[in-house]
């Protein structure tokens, strides 16, 4: 049976196993993905952040550490909740919500970022819509999700083993898949570059830039695996700005 993203990791094998990926030198979150969002995101000194999908909330110490102001993490896993209480120590706020059901307080946040969690989301629209009443004139939204060429199609790929081809299939046909990952089985869904832009773009955003994971040679340790994370994009993350 497929469980949806905060089922998925409240299982204690699936969990052990994503935060031992996490500790795995060269792993893509760190190498690819996480670079970007910190440029995308630029100065935090003073700014009020919102994190939906918060996960063990290593990102939310990390924005603490550089100056932000105020932290609130949003995670409706319970293992990776308390994951975030102790990783916060008391330095941020943890709300153990799905994003979907937070209570998003008008004009209160200078930025909002999601990482590698709305692809759990079945709707992202009034979710985008909610982040835009939450930021202040100016705030900035970065969010990365699964990048569209892999959400699109699992096959070719054998669980448990290192992927080796990656079919993109059923492009255009978006909506819910369900996947082999971390000892689990999953549902995520799946949207088309376009259909992310369009939502953003109908919540009133103006987007000022659009990555697709390049990655950069001085990240990876080897380059085997440098030449592995160039076959296909991984991660889309968006800078997306709420008019002033």
């Amino acid at each position: 049976m497929s469980s949806d993203g905060p089922d998925f990791y409240d299982d204690a094998a699936v969990f052990a196993t994503y935060m031992a990926h996490r500790e795995r030198p060269s792993n893509p979150n760190d190498t690819i993905e996480a670079p970007i969002v910190d440029e995308l995101l630029g100065d935090v000194r003073g700014a009020r952040v919102l994190d939906l999908g918060c996960g063990a909330a290593a990102f939310g110490r990390q924005l603490m550490e550089r100056g932000a102001a105020a932290y609130t993490g949003v995670e409706a896993s319970a293992k990776m909740a308390a994951a975030a209480r102790d990783a916060l120590a008391g330095t941020g706020a943890v709300v153990e919500k799905r994003i979907e059901d937070f209570a998003y307080p008008a004009a209160a946040f200078d930025i909002v970022v999601s990482r590698l969690a709305l692809h759990y989301v079945r709707d992202v629209g009034p979710i985008f819509s909610a982040v835009s009443r939450s930021l202040l004139a100016g705030g900035r939204f970065v969010f990365s999700v699964e990048h569209p060429v892999i959400t699109s199609c699992s096959r070719g790929w054998i669980a448990g083993t290192q992927r080796q081809d990656w079919i993109v299939d059923d492009y255009f046909r978006t909506g819910a898949r369900e996947v082999d990952w971390l000892g689990g089985r999953v549902t995520k869904l799946h949207r088309t570059i376009e259909e992310y832009y369009a939502s953003i773009k109908a919540a009133g955003f103006v987007v000022d830039d659009l990555r697709e994971g390049r990655p950069v040679r001085a990240a990876f340790a080897d380059e085997d695996t440098f030449r592995r994370r160039c076959r296909i994009p991984l991660f889309l993350v968006m800078l997306a700005r709420k008019p002033t």
